[in-house]
Parts: C-alpha cells; structure tokens; sequence
C-alpha cells in the first residue's frame, strides 16, 4: 500500500509518499509545493491544488493522510491553513483517495513515542525509519511523518 502524508499550508505544502508491507515501511518520495506569498489567494490555492494533482498521478497513491488544523493565535494565519488544507483535501477527493487525518500531538507520538516531540526529535526518527531517504526539508518532513503515523493507525 502506499499512503501519501500531507503537510498543507499556503506558503509551503510538504508530501511524502511511503510503502507499507506488513509492519515494514519504506520512503517512495517526497517534496514541497511553495507558493508564491505575492500572488494572489486564488491563484496561490489553484497551484496547490494543480501541483498535488500531478503528484497524485506520478506516484499512485491508494490513500493519502493529512494533518489536522490547529488553531493559531493569528486568526488570518488559521483562516489562510484552513483553505490550503481544504484545497489539499478536494485534490485527493478528486483523485479517489480517502483522506485520514491526523492531530499533530499524534503524528508526533505515533513517529518518536511522545506527542510532546519537537520537529529535531522527529527529523531524527525520521532518519531512523526511513534510512537513505533524502527528505527535501521540513515540510516533507512533517508530511512524511503524517504517512508513517497513519501506517501505524492501521
């Protein structure tokens, strides 16, 4: 099975794809979708929406995971994650994919044993778990770890 783990926001979306066979994971790829922070709403969200279409495509995923949004103290901040996570969710709803979402505490729990991990933690189990792979930055990073943890929910 492969399982596409999101990472939505407006400026950066990180994916990552994995195998699951059995209880064993293994890294496929993964990447980031920046947009450009000038343009304007719609035309940042219809790059997300066309950038993960094609990576929907190239790499087959059979479903795909996401991070739940938090609430941020800047209400524009939540309000802008809020619109690239449902432009990231109507991507993978056109595509077939089921979409399971995940809080950060247990994505974070689920990858480094504690929901209390920084993203250093994370990066470092990520090394471990997925041993060779070449993570293009944080944000691929966080999704990856969305994959690995919804592999682990079953």
């Amino acid at each position: 099975m492969l399982i596409l783990g999101l990472d939505p926001s407006l400026s950066c979306t990180g994916w990552g794809v994995i195998r699951v066979q059995g209880s064993r994971i293994s890294h496929i790829a993964n990447g980031h979708i920046p947009t450009k922070p000038k343009a304007p709403i719609a035309q940042r969200l219809a790059h997300l929406q066309t950038a993960l279409a094609e990576v929907i495509v190239e790499h087959g995923p059979d479903r795909a995971a996401c991070e739940e949004v938090f609430v941020n103290k800047n209400p524009q901040s939540t309000l802008k994650l809020a619109q690239a996570r449902g432009v990231v969710i109507a991507a993978c709803g056109i595509a077939g994919l089921d979409v399971r979402e995940h809080s950060a505490r247990g994505v974070k729990k689920a990858v480094v044993g504690t929901g209390g991990a920084d993203k250093h933690q994370v990066q470092a189990m990520l090394k471990i778990l997925l041993p060779g792979a070449t993570i293009a930055g944080a944000d691929a990073a966080d999704a990856l770890a969305v994959a690995i943890a919804d592999a682990h929910s079953g």
